[in-house]
């Protein structure tokens, strides 16, 4: 089944009580329940997810030198979807808030991150906390 993801950036100074008051409990102009929605979509077959907390995943490249690099990142939550090819997405858990796994006609992941931390988004579907990023890797 095809699969999208979306993560949303919370809030965190969303009024309730004044969505409620004024706009049925919703969102308004000036009452944004998320900052912002990242989606992607995955364009390979898949079939489940498994959710693994407390993790880490291993960010891995090449410095501009041509240099290689491989850092441990320690306290992630990772999302695995499984299928045709296995795919990894996820967050620190000091920016996870909550997830939803939807399935019907096809697969949808939505994760909730919190606002109050700054974070990084070093390639597409890992969010990592600023004071969790690799010194090393800050130009």
């Amino acid at each position: 089944m095809n699969c999208k993801v979306h993560f949303y950036l919370l809030n965190d100074d969303f009024s309730v009580e004044h969505a409620e008051a004024n706009h049925d409990g919703k969102e308004s102009e000036n009452n944004r329940l998320h900052e912002w929605e990242d989606e992607l979509e995955i364009t390979t077959a898949v079939t489940g997810i498994d959710i693994h907390e407390g993790v880490s995943f291993p960010l891995q490249g090449q410095f501009p030198d041509g240099k290689d690099f491989n850092f441990e990142i320690t306290k992630m939550r990772l999302f695995e979807l499984s299928g045709d090819q296995k795919t990894i997405i996820g967050c620190s858990e000091s920016l996870f808030d909550s997830y939803e796994w939807l399935e019907g006609e096809n697969f949808t992941l939505k994760v909730y991150l919190k606002d109050y931390e700054p974070l990084t988004n070093p390639i597409p579907g890992i969010y990592i906390a600023a004071q969790e990023f690799p010194k090393e890797l800050m130009f």
